[in-house]
């Protein structure tokens, strides 16, 4: 099989086969389009995602080995708990989707430089208001102290971004999403890629392949209408 750069077209949202994405840079799947709700939808459906930065082309990824959270085998330790027990926190979800993005891109641009561009930025709030973005807010005393946004369209919960003001808020709003995940049967969260913090909160790592085939499986899942209301979650670290 012939592994090539594709060049995607302005007007038809399809994707090539994720199997010829790149080695190297590897899963670098595409380039060009847009970031149009259909697009970018069809795009999490089949297991690819954009990412690149403000002075970069679009580009389009799914890599050889993708990072996941099964529901089940979510960690939490036991100084998050206490920490828990003393500083108490407010969930709630989809109440404030645009400052969740923005501090994301906040935080990451003091940090290492973002790849949430202006671009993106208007792409999700779009995806938010289509329905199918969705944020958990983190808040203690009236602030909000954490949080995290992704797409969910089918089973598969695709997590994009999180942040914290505050210490663990974003553990916190990890935790809450898990457990809001299990009491609607979901079936797992994609992290697109590894790193040591999700590492540590039971990520693992699985062949390209593999991850398919659990999407594929997860796209027989159906939504339940209510489960992405805004509300607040009671109990949700019960």
């Amino acid at each position: 099989m012939k592994k090539l750069l594709y060049q995607l077209s302005d007007t038809d949202i399809a994707f090539p086969a994720v199997e010829y994405a790149l080695d190297s840079p590897d899963g670098l799947l595409a380039i060009g389009g847009d970031l149009s709700l259909a697009r970018l939808s069809n795009a999490y459906k089949n297991g690819i995602f954009p990412w690149f930065s403000e002075d970069e082309p679009l580009m389009w990824w799914s890599p050889s080995e993708r990072g996941i959270v099964e529901l089940d085998n979510f960690h939490i330790s036991k100084s998050l708990r206490k920490h828990l027990k003393k500083h108490p926190v407010t969930v709630t979800i989809n109440t404030a989707f645009e400052e969740v993005i923005a501090a994301c891109m906040e935080q990451r641009l003091d940090t290492e430089g973002t790849w949430i561009t202006t671009d993106m930025l208007t792409a999700y709030i779009n995806a938010h208001q289509a329905g199918i973005a969705h944020s958990v807010e983190v808040w203690r005393e009236g602030e909000l102290a954490g949080g995290l946004y992704g797409i969910m369209q089918n089973g598969v919960f695709c997590g994009e971004s999180m942040f914290h003001h505050q210490t663990n808020c974003s553990k916190l709003a990890m935790w809450a999403l898990v457990n809001w995940l299990k009491r609607h049967n979901a079936h797992f969260i994609d992290c697109q890629l590894e790193n040591p913090y999700l590492s540590s909160l039971g990520l693992t790592v699985i062949p390209r392949a593999t991850f398919i085939a659990k999407l594929k499986a997860a796209h027989n899942y159906t939504l339940n209408p209510s489960m992405w209301t805004p509300q607040e979650l009671t109990n949700i670290y019960e």
